[in-house]
């Protein structure tokens, strides 16, 4: 890998990413890119949500970002979207074109639409999706919190308020995390941040986003999109949120609603491309919250936020510059996409249990499955920290709550203890059981008559 080589990123803001006035003279203008973006934009939010973006954002007193989101959240989210693929097109007009696209949080879907992993349209109806589905699930079920301290801080905080859905949702910088959880535990967290001297802000956020309890809107969403045709992106795309370049092979419907349940490790991200040799960092929205994260972080890199001052003209063509400033004719290295190594899959050991049954097998007759499972949901809840009401039997443990593999076996492990079960088959693989309702089931099977569920 070249690291002498200034590679440059396109950064894609997320939720909140949004300022009066955006965009507004290049409208008025009959800017091709932006016009374009934003019919395409309203002509799917029109369909799919009853409204469009153009005439809120561009009418001749905008909303303030916090009118916007008290009065229209939905329209707040799809305008962060459509102004940042309309910047990156603006940019594209004049020939610059970044090495690499990193979005966060809501702006990985700009970022994959940019990428050409995702037709316009397509990408305006999948966030129209996302909006409606976590509208549905999460009704008023919580906000978001940025705290300016760092994340070991952060998490000492959550731990010290001791709500299971209070978590770590956003890892941006050495100073600044930010939580997720329930509106009351939101406000807790508020203050005790003031009361041990950290700076609490509030985000301009309708929901809680990367937060166990939109794990059934995750799965909603993923069914909802699923259709949509992804393309082989043209340009790398890095992910803060998977921790990995997007391959041409990834399931885009599972991964984007994975995001929903997953945390934000924007700070780790950017940490990478640095060491990659990236060097220049544009960022394709409204304000400068990446750029200055970045700069901050790496100082010495080359940020540039083109609208984030009252000259967007003058803001895009310093873009442009940067964009445009590694060599003509050389060959563009980006860093080489994340690969994954599988680990070989965790075999039980310790566990002296009956044979199991195959995954999803019903259990047994003589068990009171109903029984059996409160006990074993108290297990996983106590263990993950999680409300006992997400452990449905269809909630996927790894993609919807984040039980990779070898918390599942210490898990399972525990039920082998805690009921009695003897050792498994040779082999088992705890992928196998990746719902609760399969651990259930497989508890059940290995149950004797001694061990029924009720007798410890």
């Amino acid at each position: 890998m070249n690291r002498d080589l200034d590679l440059t990123v396109a950064l894609f803001p997320g939720q909140g990413a949004y300022r009066a006035g955006v965009l507004a003279g290049h409208w008025e203008r009959g800017s091709d890119a932006v016009r374009d973006t934003f019919e395409v934009v309203d002509a799917v939010a029109k369909e799919r949500l009853g409204r469009d973006v153009s005439s809120t954002l561009f009418r001749p007193s905008p909303p303030t970002p916090a009118a916007l989101l008290e009065q229209a959240p939905d329209v707040l989210q799809l305008a962060v979207f459509a102004t940042s693929v309309a910047t990156h097109r603006l940019l594209a007009e004049q020939g610059a074109r970044p090495s690499v696209l990193l979005g966060h949080s809501l702006g990985e879907i700009a970022a994959l639409t940019c990428a050409g992993a995702y037709d316009l349209a397509d990408a305006a109806a999948v966030l129209c999706e996302r909006i409606a589905v976590v509208r549905d699930h999460a009704g008023d079920a919580g906000s978001m919190l940025a705290l300016r301290c760092g994340r070991e801080r952060a998490q000492r905080l959550v731990e010290l308020i001791d709500r299971p859905t209070l978590v770590v949702a956003v890892d941006n910088a050495d100073d600044q995390t930010v939580v997720s959880g329930p509106a009351d535990a939101i406000g807790t967290a508020d203050a005790v941040a003031r009361q041990l001297g950290i700076t609490a802000t509030p985000l301009r956020s309708p929901h809680p986003f990367h937060n166990p309890l939109l794990a059934r809107a995750r799965r909603e969403l993923a069914d909802r999109i699923g259709g949509f045709r992804r393309r082989p992106a043209d340009v790398p795309v890095y992910s803060p949120i998977l921790g990995r370049f997007y391959r041409d092979g990834d399931d885009l419907a599972e991964l984007l609603s994975l995001h929903l349940v997953t945390p934000v490790e924007f700070r780790a991200s950017v940490a990478a491309l640095y060491a990659a040799g990236a060097r220049t960092f544009v960022e394709a929205g409204a304000g400068q919250v990446l750029t200055s994260l970045v700069a901050e972080a790496h100082p010495g890199v080359h940020t540039v936020a083109p609208l984030a001052g009252r000259d967007e003209t003058a803001g895009l063509a310093a873009a442009v510059g940067a964009l445009r400033a590694t060599s003509p004719g050389s060959a563009v290295v980006v860093p080489a996409p994340v690969t994954e190594t599988v680990p070989a899959e965790p075999v039980l050991s310790g566990v002296t249990a009956a044979p199991a049954t195959s995954p999803g097998a019903p259990a047994p007759a003589a068990v009171d499955r109903d029984a059996l499972a409160s006990q074993v949901r108290t297990v996983y809840a106590e263990a993950m920290e999680y409300p006992e009401e997400i452990f449905t039997d269809d909630v996927l443990l790894e993609a919807d709550l984040g039980v990779d593999s070898v918390k599942q076996t210490e898990l399972l492990s525990r039920l082998g203890d805690r009921f009695g079960l003897g050792r498994p088959p040779e082999g088992l693989r705890v992928a196998d059981y990746d719902t609760f309702g399969k651990v259930v089931d497989f508890v059940a099977s290995g149950v004797t008559d001694g061990a029924g569920a009720g007798t410890r």
